[in-house]
Parts: structure tokens; C-alpha cells; sequence
């Protein structure tokens, strides 16, 4: 049990029969009445994002999680395989628990996220930004930079990431796996 003198980024808590990380906190002292804690929860399993004010004292369970690095094996019809990089165990993952599933590379590492008592994976998370080469994209045309024009192009993976007009099939780049975006050409 935790009040909410003890809250900090990242502690985890039960709320609502769910886990749920604290992204954000302020502790307000209004001029009159009692204080209070603004925060904002984000659910450990679905990453949804929720605003909620606890009473200053208020007793909160936390919960125990780790992460633990782990490298992307392969995936087939029972999930995404993940091996441990230290103890070498394995452990499938559904694709509903990865932040960004069509962006994992055979090999690629990954945080995953488990509840410490009940050793279930609860979330994975790929890097913020991955560096892929481009397998498919119509040719660039010389001097195409003045506007933001963009066009598709498939990746390693096969997935599909709008990248500017002067970027060519064979190059690489770098992606924000947070929002599926082009950030810039890798030499």
C-alpha cells in the first residue's frame, strides 16, 4: 500500500480492478478546502489514457511489475516469440500486447513488461525509432524536395510508411514506432 505522498512517474497501482501507470501528477492545495492530487493513469494492458483526482492521504495498492529485455524470434499462428536475452526462457506474446507489431525485425530487441507476482506479460514495447530498408516505393524524381509531398513505401517488414518524394527503393530510414512515421534517411 502506497498513499498519495508516495506517487511518482512510472509507480504502477491497482485502480479500478486494472493496472494502471502514473504518467502524471501534481499535488493542488486550493485556498480553501482540502488538498488533492491531479493525475493522469495509463492502462498498463490497453495504453489508455484517463484523468483522476485521489483525495491527499488516499491509500493506493501498487503493483510490483519488471521489464525485461527481451529479442524478437519469430512469429506464426500462436504469436510473437520472444526469448529472454539473459536466462534464454521463451515466451509468446499475443499481437494485441505489442505497441507496434508490424514494425518487429527477426532479432530486433524489445522491453516486455511483466506483473511480478503473477509472471504474466502485461506489454511490450519495440524501441522508439527503427532502422529499416525500403523493399518497395515508386522511383524519386530529381529535385522533388520543394513541397511535402509524400508517397508509400513498403519496408523490411511489409508494412507501409508515407516517406518523401526523393526517397528510393534499397534506402534505409529511421521510423517512430510511436506513430508509424518517416523521421529521416539513414546513410
Amino acid at each position: 500500500m502506497a498513499s498519495t505522498s508516495d506517487f511518482r512517474n512510472g509507480l504502477v497501482i491497482k485502480f479500478n480492478h486494472d493496472l494502471y501507470s502514473i504518467v502524471e501528477f501534481q499535488h493542488v492545495k486550493p485556498g480553501k478546502g482540502a488538498a488533492f492530487v491531479r493525475t493522469k493513469l495509463k492502462n498498463v494492458k490497453t495504453g489508455r489514457v484517463l484523468d483522476n483526482t485521489f483525495p491527499s492521504g488516499t491509500k493506493v495498492e501498487t503493483a510490483r511489475v519488471i521489464t525485461i529485455k527481451h529479442q524478437f524470434l519469430y512469429k506464426d499462428d500462436f504469436g510473437y516469440h520472444f526469448m529472454n536475452t539473459q536466462s534464454y526462457e521463451q515466451v509468446t506474446l499475443e499481437e494485441g500486447l505489442i505497441n507496434a507489431p508490424h514494425l518487429l525485425l527477426e532479432g530486433q530487441e524489445a522491453d516486455i513488461l511483466f506483473h511480478d507476482e503473477t509472471d504474466t506479460p502485461l506489454n511490450c514495447e519495440i524501441p522508439s525509432f527503427v532502422v529499416m530498408e525500403i523493399t518497395y516505393t515508386e522511383p524519386g524524381v530529381k529535385g522533388d524536395t520543394a513541397t511535402n509531398s509524400l508517397k508509400p513505401a513498403t519496408v523490411e517488414t511489409g508494412a507501409t510508411i508515407n516517406v518523401p518524394l526523393f526517397i528510393n527503393q534499397g534506402e534505409k530510414i529511421k521510423i517512430d514506432t510511436r506513430n508509424n512515421s518517416y523521421v529521416e534517411r539513414v546513410k
